[in-house]
């Protein structure tokens, strides 16, 4: 796998090249994260659907226990990634919000540029490295 491939969440996208001298966030860097977002964005919305109809599809009433207990554990674990993709629709739904307001890409923390390589690895990073490193630390610090 290139290098290139592993910095795409979102498949069928080109990192933005950005041309010398032009302006951090300007149009057609907003323009580019809103087409991997909202891409992105389908992409969940399908496999969403599509686990809709798989659960559809298999529901069954087993008489054997055993077998029914593995169909629920199955489900249960499709319902599992669904809930983390329904709070990743949200958070791209917040951040498609930031690039209309013309907020994205300064860290909510301190206000740096958050970084284009960074961006498109997560397009929905709110901080920057450093300030998300130590929001970590401060967190595994707490949960001690």
């Amino acid at each position: 796998m290139s290098t290139q491939a592993k910095q795409q969440p979102i498949s069928g996208f080109e990192p933005y090249v950005e041309t010398k001298g032009e302006e951090y966030m300007g149009k057609p860097m907003r323009a580019h994260f809103t087409k991997v977002l909202n891409k992105w964005k389908q992409d969940l919305m399908q496999e969403v659907d599509r686990t809709v109809d798989h659960m559809k599809d298999e529901a069954a009433n087993f008489p054997d226990p055993a077998d029914r207990a593995s169909q629920e554990e199955e489900f249960a674990l499709e319902l599992r990634a669904r809930d983390r993709e329904r709070k990743l629709i949200k958070k791209i739904d917040k951040t498609l919000q930031l690039i209309e307001d013309e907020e994205y890409g300064w860290c909510e923390s301190c206000g740096v540029e958050i970084g284009v390589k960074r961006l498109e690895a997560r397009p929905t990073a709110d901080m920057c490295v450093d300030c998300k490193t130590l929001a970590e630390i401060k967190e595994k610090q707490v949960g001690k």
